[in-house]
């Protein structure tokens, strides 16, 4: 990579001495470079998928809130045209890899391909730009990884050019136009490269399942459910082997998978373990701890789901409110007292309501109590657990 930065360097600089290495060190070099995407690409789908399905995971580049590869996966924008951009990358940089054999012709008046090369890697690095700026604007964190595939794709585009640069005396359109009949009279490989590869994304997007949409198992009528003496929404076993208390926010992602993952386990489980919820919106309007906006609306969250409580519909408010969650939108207070059959004007005054609001003041003063800083966090035999639930524990419930 230093070689190409210098070798940029020169160029820019119009030193227009430089004598060419041999075509096969720069084909090399995006064979390299096309494999690096690729390898970068294949980690970061297996990332977002265990993002989604793992409750314990965490990819190694999560390393705060500026620099984290979940915070990125977990985004709506890491999903383009029905699948994770990640799977975009696979197959873009598979069909290069497929293309490259193409471009290895030994005559340079024979190097066909590149202008074509180029215009695919143009796409890939102004994709890549507007990805950074999503990081950047709308995201707020950035994802190493991803940042590996945008240089990629930069050098890429670098090495085309100067391939051509090289290689070629045509211009650009003309040399794609000679890509195109070239790749024209290259019948049963081209044929056999397109089709092979067409039929590929066709696969991936037919059976490849949308694991990135969470949807908890209905709220059937025999899973008891009701207020504790304190106050708190519980649902599962009427007299529990396992009580779990937890503190979740609902802009919060990890909280929207762990209550995923609870809620199966109590359909299957409902005899054996109890869930009580308490709101710990991490909203700095509402939450001392928090010193900075952070889940912006969680809070109002918060007070529409203790409003709920109060008329018997918390877990459908629950399950509702995280199923909106990370949605641009505003949530319609009118469009969500019609689907829980709630009156829409007491729904909207429990934004303001004073009762309600010591409700949720109540349920943040607990979370501080306990030393809770960020959630999900859960409460078990008076100890907490920041994040998930150890497995140990759980299956003392499940026996």
């Amino acid at each position: 990579m230093v070689f190409s930065m210098n070798l940029m360097a020169r160029i820019s600089a119009g030193d227009k001495n430089i004598k060419p290495f041999p075509f096969v060190v720069y084909w090399s070099a995006v064979l390299f470079l096309v494999c690096a995407g690729l390898a970068d690409a294949v980690y970061l789908s297996i990332s977002h998928y265990r993002v989604y399905t793992d409750v314990g995971y965490k990819s190694f580049c999560a390393i705060s809130r500026a620099i984290n590869c979940d915070t990125v996966s977990q985004s709506p924008y890491s999903i383009f045209l029905g699948l994770p951009v990640s799977i975009w990358g696979v197959i873009g940089y598979t069909f290069l890899l497929l293309l490259l054999p193409l471009a290895a012709g030994k005559a340079a008046e024979k190097k066909r391909l590149w202008a074509l090369i180029f215009w695919i890697s143009l796409v890939f690095s102004a994709y890549s730009v507007v990805l950074a700026f999503i990081s950047s604007y709308y995201i707020g964190s950035y994802c190493m990884m991803c940042i590996v595939a945008y240089g990629v794709n930069l050098f890429i585009l670098f090495y085309s050019w100067l391939i051509r640069r090289r290689f070629s005396n045509g211009g650009l359109i003309a040399d794609t136009r000679e890509d195109l009949f070239f790749l024209r009279g290259k019948k049963v490989s081209a044929r056999l490269l397109f089709s092979t590869f067409s039929a590929g994304v066709l696969l991936i997007w037919i059976f490849i399942p949308p694991y990135w949409h969470f949807k908890p198992p209905p709220l059937a009528e025999h899973i008891p459910s009701g207020i504790t003496s304190e106050g708190h929404p519980w649902i599962g076993a009427r007299q529990p082997v396992l009580e779990i208390t937890e503190f979740t926010d609902y802009q919060c992602f990890q909280c929207r998978k762990m209550h995923y993952f609870l809620r199966q386990i109590i359909s299957d489980r409902n005899n054996r373990i109890r869930i009580v919820h308490r709101n710990y919106p991490m909203d700095d309007k509402f939450n001392p701890v928090v010193k900075q906006p952070l889940h912006i609306g969680s809070g109002k969250m918060a007070l529409l789901a203790l409003f709920a409580a109060s008329k018997d519909k918390f877990w459908q408010m629950n399950d509702y409110l995280y199923s909106i969650a990370g949605r641009q939108d505003r949530i319609e207070i009118k469009e969500l007292a019609e689907k829980l059959d709630l009156n829409p004007i007491e729904l909207a005054h429990s934004l303001a309501d004073p009762a309600n609001r010591y409700r949720l003041q109540r349920d943040i003063k607990a979370g501080i109590k306990l030393g809770i800083t960020g959630t999900p966090a859960y409460v078990i035999n008076g100890k907490v657990y920041l994040g998930k639930i150890p497995a140990a524990i759980l299956q003392t419930g499940m026996k």
